[in-house]
């Protein structure tokens, strides 16, 4: 049995959940979500907790057990706390300018600036020229729009300019050798 899918999942007070059909909303001081529960897998609420189950032992219940069970437990984490990721920048002349705290205008060493929107529900912050903060209520969106704005300019293995994950570990690669 999945001990991911086994744990319950508490629901904090000021959290509000919905089970319709195959539908789970989850309304919290942030926010709301919802989403399809997959496959055969089940949803329900005990008081203040949460509990996925599935039917049987087949492989593909199996599988669904322990991702619906850290989805859902996203989107309740996501309504009272929120998500971030945070970004470096590294380079000469690389940096990122706030426009507003949907927009980005990022110089990474392109003939152009770069302009970058948010999509519903994510937020910007740049509390220095070289650290971007993107921050939402959606896991999967707030890692998404970090992984686009990473991908614009990927850090490179010889000098390890671009833009990296906090924390991010760019293996570097010894450049060329000089002729004797």
């Amino acid at each position: 049995m999945s001990r991911i899918g086994k744990a319950p999942i508490t629901v904090p007070s000021g959290v509000d959940v919905a089970l319709s059909g195959r539908t789970i909303s989850v309304k919290g001081p942030k926010g709301q979500l919802s989403r399809e529960i997959p496959g055969q897998i089940t949803v329900r609420q005990e008081g203040d907790q949460l509990l996925v189950e599935r039917p049987d032992d087949a492989r593909e219940n199996r599988a669904m057990h322990g991702l619906t069970r850290s989805l859902v437990n996203n989107m309740v984490v996501g309504v009272t706390e929120g998500f971030k990721r945070q970004l470096d920048i590294v380079g000469v002349g690389y940096r990122a300018e706030a426009q507003g705290s949907n927009a980005l205008k990022l110089a990474l060493g392109f003939s152009h600036p770069v302009n970058v929107k948010a999509p519903e529900g994510i937020s910007f912050e740049v509390p220095t020229a070289t650290q971007i903060v993107v921050s939402g209520i959606d896991k999967e969106v707030v890692g998404q729009v970090a992984a686009n704005i990473r991908s614009i300019r990927k850090p490179e293995p010889y000098k390890g300019k671009g833009v990296r994950y906090s924390g991010e570990r760019v293996l570097r690669k010894a450049g060329k050798t000089g002729k004797k």
